[in-house]
């Protein structure tokens, strides 16, 4: 019994020793989209406070392509030991597994996950030229020309494009799906009037807003802005049920162990509620957000399952 205890005991504290000995190497935060986005702002924010926190060089590696699943499928191969984790926006993790088939990876089965960081609300906005002032005016145009008025998006299967078909389900109209490859050239179009609408991230827009570039109807939030105060919610704009939020997560390759998981999720949650962190997400809109494993996991199946009936009733498909 003893032997069996002095066993036992070795064993836990090599266990120990590698969780504080972790990490000892570089450590990689692959964003599955191109620099610049929400996305990859988050991993960099990380990146500078994790390397402070951990004395070793945390690298943002952005692997894009595919709607996010390249970036999502290599950390699911990757080795479960803590230095390779997964910096990614909602679309890889609870919407694009219902739009594309033969998809190398299970969100809900093969990752550990850690924290969502951030969210923020999608805004409609229009050009500022644009004839449409309100809520009422586009669901009027789009009821007097089904099919007609066009919204852009970052991407198929982006928040911004999926927004747009809870937006026209729950309103009875259609539109023109306009992809994107990233929310800088549906911007550029939206501003130029090459497109009438989009629903995009609020922090993506807002400065386009305040300089008089768009013209921002509505928010998808629960309730006001602090950022953009006087744009009413699509709830109080007549249109319910449209509540959206994009989000931003962490996850690791599946089996990660506990004690590396626990202690990841720790100075990731320090990181980001970090005042410095903080004011920087906050002042264009973002939400913080840092809630535990478990929470994510509840949040996760629900997200997933709101997307997934919201893509069967539009009936759409990237494959």
């Amino acid at each position: 019994m003893k032997n069996v205890l002095a066993v036992t005991a070795l064993a836990c504290s090599a266990m120990a020793c590698h969780a504080q000995a972790w990490p000892d190497k570089p450590v990689t935060l692959v964003v599955p989209f191109p620099p610049g986005g929400s996305t990859d702002q988050v991993a960099r924010a990380l990146s500078t406070r994790l390397s402070e926190r951990w004395k070793q060089s945390v690298v943002v590696d952005n692997r894009a392509g595919a709607t996010g699943t390249i970036g999502a499928t290599f950390v699911k191969r990757a080795a479960p030991d803590g230095y390779t984790f997964l910096v990614s926006s909602l679309g890889p993790l609870a919407i694009t597994p219902h739009l594309l088939k033969g998809l190398q990876y299970d969100p809900l089965k093969d990752f550990d996950l850690i924290t969502v960081a951030v969210q923020s609300p999608n805004v409609l906005v229009v050009p500022a030229n644009s004839p449409h002032k309100s809520v009422a005016d586009v669901i009027a145009f789009a009821k007097a020309h089904p099919g007609k008025m066009s919204f852009a998006s970052a991407g198929s299967g982006s928040s911004d494009h999926l927004t747009a078909e809870l937006f026209w389900q729950q309103t009875g109209t259609s539109g023109v799906h306009i992809p994107y490859k990233g929310g800088a050239p549906a911007h550029t179009d939206l501003i130029g009037g090459q497109v009438d609408a989009s629903f995009q991230n609020i922090n993506a827009i807002v400065q386009y807003v305040k300089n008089g570039r768009m013209r921002a109807l509505a928010i998808t939030s629960a309730q006001r802005s602090p950022v953009l105060p006087d744009v009413p919610t699509l709830a109080e704009a007549g249109v319910k049920n449209v509540e959206v939020t994009s989000w931003q997560a962490v996850v690791a390759p599946k089996g990660l162990p506990p004690a590396i998981r626990d202690s990841a999720y720790a100075a990731i949650a320090e990181a980001l509620k970090h005042p410095a962190v903080r004011e920087q997400f906050v002042s264009i809109g973002f939400e913080m957000v840092v809630n535990t494993p478990a929470q994510f996991a509840a949040f996760q199946q629900a997200e997933s399952a709101r997307w997934k009936r919201v893509i069967e009733a539009g009936k759409i498909s990237l494959d």
